[in-house]
């Protein structure tokens, strides 16, 4: 580990980057390395412009090379080069646009790829997701170093609840459920830390709120990705939560 970078951005970036890696040589699909090589070019792109006008400094953000590699992983990578760095743009650009009290609201990556769904139909293929011997143990690492190990919590718990539950009346396999969970959702794009609630018991429900909205969209048979608008709908309620505990504190 003395060797990892100290930097979590950073230890992400390395980790994805070897994940994409490992993905393309295990399918011997390298247009999807070079989908994910395009996505992140664009995202880095974009908001190095963005900082330069902002700072009159070249500068490349940790945070754009990670948005442009899940990007990559989560767009389907047999569509145009031309989608990818549209969902990249839309992804840096909510950053600065949708913004509440100087915080950006939205999970970028999320965002840029739910719009680019929406207005193009672009379809998602979440590359290596299920690969839960991969992206479990090293999400449990990074939800633990930056302390959002309460949402995958909240979201495993109730999930299993949901899906345990309809499972047993349908009388199936309890271990079916597991084949339900999407693992680079959970331990990539759900945990990211700006758009998520900073302390314990909001984390819990925020977690928990975005398992019922998966279930509950997904048996009312929604035609969209309903992870990624869950994700964003979870995300916008962020400042009612942070709000409900400062309300909560000046009480006490």
């Amino acid at each position: 580990m003395r060797y990892l970078p100290k930097s979590i951005k950073a230890q992400l970036i390395i980790y994805l980057f070897v994940f994409a890696v490992f993905l393309a040589l295990k399918e011997r699909d390298f247009a999807f390395l070079a989908a994910v090589a395009i996505a992140v070019i664009a995202a880095v792109s974009v908001e190095s412009l963005i900082l330069y006008f902002k700072t009159k400094k070249l500068q490349i953000a940790e945070s754009s090379v990670i948005t442009g590699l899940i990007i990559g992983c989560v767009v389907a990578s047999d569509e145009a080069w031309w989608m990818f760095i549209l969902a990249a743009s839309l992804a840096i650009s909510s950053k600065y646009i949708l913004r509440f009290q100087k915080k950006h609201i939205f999970n970028p990556a999320a965002f840029g790829i739910f719009l680019t769904i929406i207005l193009f139909g672009v379809p998602t293929e979440w590359k290596g997701t299920y690969l839960w011997y991969i992206l479990v143990p090293f999400g449990i690492y990074f939800a633990y170093k930056i302390r959002k190990l309460e949402i995958v919590l909240g979201y495993t718990i109730i999930s299993l609840l949901l899906f345990g539950t309809q499972d047993l009346l349908r009388e199936l396999p309890l271990g079916n459920i597991f084949g339900y969970f999407s693992y680079f959702y959970i331990f990539v794009m759900v945990i990211e830390p700006k758009t998520t609630p900073v302390k314990s018991l909001e984390k819990y429900i925020f977690g928990a709120g975005l398992a019922v909205l998966i279930f509950v969209l997904t048996e009312a048979g929604a035609r969209f990705d309903v992870e990624l608008f869950s994700l964003l709908v979870m995300n916008a309620s962020v400042p009612i939560l942070n709000r409900i505990r400062l309300k909560r504190e000046v009480l006490k």
